[in-house]
């Protein structure tokens, strides 16, 4: 565990989007069930071990529940104060997401933070492992040219914590609901993203 203040001089920031910077409308359970999935499976991973013929029409249908619950997602409170300080003081700032390209730029422009990363700097599942692989944490420090020690992943799912840990970088883990312990993984645990920004002044 790090000093809480260890983010005072982070230069690069990389985000989670569902329930990170986004309030996520995602019924995971429905997507499951239309998917003819069993509760709690990992989706991504249950539909990547299937025979490729198997998956093809499952995957047209992730795709189609995925976009429509991206045109409802909200921004996540503290989410715009937060970016906005972290753009404002020089920080670069990025998204790894375990959805695709079009549902990203969907729920973005839903919430209208889309303006704060650049598309280069928004790596959805297509573009490499999924997390919790760290292989998109990796792409964005060669990206940059930066050192882990001085990158941040933030997220609201273990996957998250995970990749970050695996990339060597520090992790904050965003637990709205308070019920959530990845101690082992984390290096601040937060209740909301404002909460962030106080470490920044």
């Amino acid at each position: 565990m790090l000093e809480s203040n260890f983010v005072r001089n982070r230069g690069h920031w990389i985000f989670d989007l569902d329930g990170t910077l986004t309030v996520s409308a995602h019924d995971f359970d429905h997507m499951r069930r239309e998917l003819g999935l069993a509760p709690q499976v990992p989706i991504l991973e249950a539909l990547q071990a299937m025979p490729q013929e198997q998956s093809a029409p499952l995957w047209k249908t992730l795709n189609e529940l995925e976009f429509y619950y991206a045109g409802k997602a909200s921004v996540m409170e503290g989410a715009n104060a937060l970016l906005q300080q972290l753009h404002s003081s020089g920080r670069r700032l990025a998204i790894l997401t375990r959805n695709t390209m079009p549902v990203v730029q969907q729920t973005l422009q839903a919430c209208a933070i889309d303006h704060f990363f650049p598309l280069d700097h928004i790596l959805d599942r297509d573009c490499c492992l999924p997390k919790p692989a760290p292989d998109g944490i990796l792409h964005l420090l060669s990206l940059w040219q930066a050192d882990a020690e001085d990158t941040v992943m933030v997220g609201d799912y273990l996957y998250d914590l995970e990749a970050g840990k695996q990339a060597g970088v520090a992790t904050i883990h965003l637990d709205t609901r308070g019920d959530e312990d990845w101690s082992a993984l984390t290096d601040l645990r937060v209740g909301s993203l404002g909460e962030i920004t106080r470490y920044l002044r």
